[in-house]
């Protein structure tokens, strides 16, 4: 599948990466310490709770009614049972991000899926080449579909559907592909819109 001619690809191999990375936001973030008990309630369900509140969720708790679905939602999407593998559905992320130019998003699931799959010349290859590199049956289906996805929405057709079923995807799988995939779109422009990734700062 090409690359649409008028998206641009010019984002250089350097910003990919597998280093993690910080997010630096562009709106103030809420003050830790005056928090709200809704506030409180909801980034107690974060990821490590209060104690590890990055700089991400700090500006998502200002709403802290959509934050909360927003975490039901991801933890859903990407950890529920059943279903695709969670390689997949951190593939499907992955080449959304990669398509989308979230270098922040990418680099974050990039890293789960080499730990779950023990891989990681499927990442490399991404990162440098694209979401054109030429990869296995099963994970070129995935980014295939998912860029497709991400772009054009509207494009998607039975024969993309089974395009997933010819590489192994069974209904439920398949799904799974889509939910990562079009949470995504929707997470990289969270990232994308209120905020930039850098580099972690030295100790």
């Amino acid at each position: 599948m090409s690359v649409p001619s008028n998206v641009d690809t010019r984002t250089t191999v350097k910003d990919w990466t597998l280093d993690k990375l910080d997010w630096r936001p562009w709106l103030q973030t809420i003050d830790l310490k005056n928090l709200t008990p809704d506030q409180t309630s909801v980034l107690e369900e974060a990821p490590g709770g209060l104690a590890k509140i990055g700089t991400y969720y700090a500006t998502l708790a200002h709403d802290p009614i959509a934050l909360r679905w927003r975490t039901r939602l991801f933890n859903a999407v990407m950890y529920g049972r059943g279903g695709s593998p969670r390689w997949a559905r951190e593939l499907a992320a992955v080449a959304g991000s990669r398509y989308n130019g979230c270098v922040y998003c990418a680099s974050v699931h990039a890293r789960l899926y080499n730990d779950l799959t023990k891989t990681t010349d499927v990442i490399q290859r991404i990162f440098e080449l694209g979401v054109e590199a030429p990869l296995e049956p099963r994970e070129k289906a995935i980014v295939d579909f998912s860029v497709k996805l991400t772009h054009s929405p509207d494009a998607v057709t039975p024969e993309d559907i089974a395009s997933l079923r010819a590489a192994g995807f069974g209904d439920l799988e398949i799904l799974d592909i889509i939910h990562a995939t079009a949470m995504f779109a929707w997470a990289n422009r969270l990232l994308q819109t209120l905020g930039q990734p850098e580099r972690e700062k030295a100790a």
